[in-house]
C-alpha cells in the first residue's frame, strides 16, 4: 500500500476511535466498527436503549466540510450495508435504526449529527 494512503488509513482509525469515545460518553455502547460488507461499508454501530445509529465519520479541516463530505451514493452504499447487517441480526429486528454523521475538526469537540439521513428523501 502506497505511503499516502496507509498516512489516510491511520488518519481514518484515529478519527473513528475519537468518534467511537465520544459516543461512548454520550451513553452509547458500540456494537462494532469498520464494518465491511458486500454491499458498503459502515464506519460504527452503535446503540443507544432500542435504537441503532450508524455513524459516517469525517475529519477535515473544518467542521462544515466534514459535514459535507458524505455524497448521496456514500448514504445509499451505507444503507445497503445496514440493512445487511440488520438483517443478519433478528434480535434488532424490533429496535429504531438512524444514520447519523460525527464530524472532527481540529480544536473543536466532536459534532454528532444525528438522522442525517434518510434513504428516499436525497
Amino acid at each position: 500500500m502506497p505511503a499516502k494512503r496507509q498516512m489516510a488509513e491511520a488518519r481514518g482509525r484515529q478519527a473513528e476511535h475519537r468518534a467511537a469515545l465520544w459516543l461512548r460518553l454520550k451513553g452509547y455502547s458500540i456494537l462494532a466498527m469498520r464494518v465491511k460488507l458486500p454491499v458498503g461499508e459502515i464506519d460504527i454501530i452503535a446503540r443507544k436503549g432500542r435504537l441503532i445509529a450508524f455513524v459516517e465519520v469525517k475529519a477535515r479541516a473544518r467542521r462544515d466540510d466534514a459535514l459535507g463530505a458524505v455524497s448521496v451514493q456514500s448514504w445509499q452504499r451505507i444503507s445497503r450495508a445496514a440493512e445487511a447487517w440488520m438483517g443478519q441480526r433478528p434480535k434488532f429486528a424490533d429496535y429504531g435504526w438512524r444514520y447519523d454523521i460525527i464530524a472532527l475538526a481540529p480544536g473543536q469537540l466532536p459534532y454528532h449529527q444525528k438522522d442525517a439521513w434518510r434513504p428516499g428523501l436525497a
